[in-house]
């Protein structure tokens, strides 16, 4: 069986092909581009899409040297995301699916970067740090779903380190604003104090992110301190409630997924705490872990192996499509 995989919940349209065995024939991305200085802009990044899914699925085909006929099942993404960029993605699989008359999957986006994860990590039963510009929570398998055991009370921490480096100037650089601050925190020699929130098993970002673009703002401190300070606060945040989620848990991986997880130095933060309590560590290359639609194909044949379906009446999007909400037929 192979399924293609649709993503588009935000800025990346990702079209990935996928066989049962867990074999990736394809995994193709195009990243929309926000004007200068400027966050993402829902509808611009919608027709981005619309104008470049064709495109898209003509390379993924290619690319897993396959014809179109040749797929069992189209799998989407349902939530959560951007409404209209989500609308794209449903509006093309139903399309797909009814040319070429074969099944729709609709699939949760925090869970499909979770399964990508224990597949490609080879991990049975981690706790899941997911970490990107739209998300942050900590995911575990509980008593038949997964559970969110904490997350960001207010903004995710790629948009805390994306909107920091726009406000500090480094919007005009030709790549992700996280991988900028990474490299610019590399340079930092000098740590500063940062507010560190965390109330329960749940973070907060706004008033860091409030504090440091003051801070740069008072011309007393280099951008590259200020991001090596920023940068080791809210992953040392993300650390501990990840590390309270494995000790209540009692489990024995940690995977990080998500944009974020891309980061060099989180993984190393990670790694280190998950080696303390004798458990194994898992973090995804950047390819696997952004936003992709081979992990949208992949959740979906898993779901489908377990006997799930999606009526083409249940293909509405849903933005605020939360983990806890699937009942998980497959594990």
């Amino acid at each position: 069986m192979i399924s293609l995989g649709i993503e588009c919940s935000a800025d990346k349209l990702g079209i990935g092909i996928v066989d049962v065995n867990g074999n990736i024939l394809a995994n193709i991305r195009k990243t929309y581009k926000p004007p200068h200085g400027s966050g993402i802009h829902p509808r611009e990044a919608s027709e981005f899409h619309s104008n470049n899914m064709s495109q898209a699925i003509d390379d993924a085909f290619k690319q897993a040297s396959i014809k179109p006929r040749t797929i069992d099942l189209v799998s989407f993404t349902k939530g959560p995301g951007l409404g209209p960029c989500l609308r794209v993605g449903a509006v093309t699989a139903r399309t797909l699916s009814l040319a070429l008359n074969k099944p729709l999957m609709a699939v949760n986006h925090p869970i499909a970067h979770v399964e990508i994860g224990r597949l490609v990590g080879e991990l049975n039963d981690p706790v899941v740090l997911y970490v990107s510009g739209g998300n942050t929570q900590i995911i575990a398998f509980s008593e038949g779903r997964y559970r969110v055991f904490g997350e960001t009370i207010d903004i995710p921490i790629g948009n805390c380190l994306d909107v920091f480096g726009r406000n500090v100037g480094l919007s005009d650089q030709q790549m992700p604003m996280g991988r900028v601050i990474e490299l610019k925190a590399k340079e930092g020699k000098n740590y500063i104090s940062f507010p560190y929130v965390i109330k329960g098993m749940d973070v907060s970002f706004s008033g860091i992110l409030t504090h440091a673009t003051r801070l740069y703002e008072s011309n007393k401190y280099s951008i590259e301190d200020l991001s090596y300070s920023l940068q080791e606060t809210v992953f040392s945040m993300l650390v501990e409630v990840t590390e309270r989620a494995l000790a209540h848990t009692k489990k024995s991986e940690v995977l990080v997924t998500g944009g974020v997880a891309s980061n060099k130095r989180l993984k190393e933060m990670l790694n280190e705490m998950t080696s303390s309590h004798g458990a194994i560590f898992s973090g995804l290359d950047a390819d696997l872990a952004l936003d992709n639609g081979a992990m949208i194909a992949w959740l979906g044949l898993i779901m489908k192996g377990a006997g799930d379906k999606t009526d083409f009446e249940d293909t509405l999007v849903d933005q605020h499509f939360r983990p806890e909400e699937v009942e998980v037929t497959w594990r």
